[in-house]
């Protein structure tokens, strides 16, 4: 889950990289409030995934 502050719209945007579509899958006023949004609306993606038959896409892994 990324979380970034968007001057434009004036609040916290909610993307999933590893997930193909949208950009933005969700957004929060509050960091907190978007961080509950995030996870709500990953479980949501994992339902729909789970529905359909699709397997889950595969992680990146981030190496610093």
């Amino acid at each position: 889950m990324i979380i970034q502050w968007s001057e434009e719209d004036n609040c916290f945007l909610v993307g999933f990289p590893d997930f193909p579509g949208q950009p933005w899958r969700t957004h929060g006023d509050t960091y907190e409030l978007s961080v509950a949004n995030g996870i709500e609306a990953l479980e949501s993606l994992i339902i729909a995934y789970e529905a359909t038959g699709d397997s889950l896409p595969e992680p990146t892994v981030s190496r610093v």
